[in-house]
């Protein structure tokens, strides 16, 4: 049951972030070179997002499949013999979501000072190694990142208008 609660509310956090990458690349308002910076990035970001939210999602399905851990092992080693499941879906494209927050956030802190606040890169970097260092500091690294982009709430409401 702590096994699906825990990756519901993941898979949520996970998927409260896909308005926010093309929510700040419209906030940025950068034209040019800076433009497609900051739009590939986004979009580098939205697709770890839907990684890492497939994978939520295989270890949802797998938790509720599998009678006991035997089971699950079971499973999760079935599901990650499939050709490229591996890369795409558990190490290589996740990791994009972190890193193209991470990015992000540096390019408009550097191109938006007025949007993006120079402390918010080193705080989504906390955030982020706190999470890799452990998944017990999940909820510790998700306060540092909902910190993080406090600032930018107001601007990312006045992008959707």
């Amino acid at each position: 049951m702590w096994w699906s609660a825990a990756h519901l509310l993941f898979l949520a956090g996970v998927l409260a972030f896909v308005p926010v990458f093309p929510g700040l690349w419209r906030a940025a308002g950068v034209r040019g070179g800076r433009g497609t910076a900051v739009g590939a990035t986004a979009l580098i970001g939205l697709a770890g997002a839907a990684a890492v939210a497939v994978q939520a999602g295989i270890d949802l399905v797998v938790g509720f499949l599998a009678a006991d851990e035997d089971a699950m092992s079971e499973l999760f080693e079935r599901v990650q013999e499939v050709p490229g499941v591996v890369p795409l879906v558990y190490t290589v494209v996740p990791v994009l979501f972190w890193l193209g927050l991470l990015a992000l956030v540096t390019l408009l802190a550097a191109f938006r000072r007025d949007l993006m606040p120079g402390w918010t890169p080193p705080l989504v970097l906390v955030a982020t190694v706190l999470m890799a260092v452990s998944l017990d500091l999940l909820p510790v690294g998700g306060l540092c990142l909902g910190l993080a982009l406090l600032p930018v709430r107001r601007a990312l409401s006045g992008a959707r208008r």
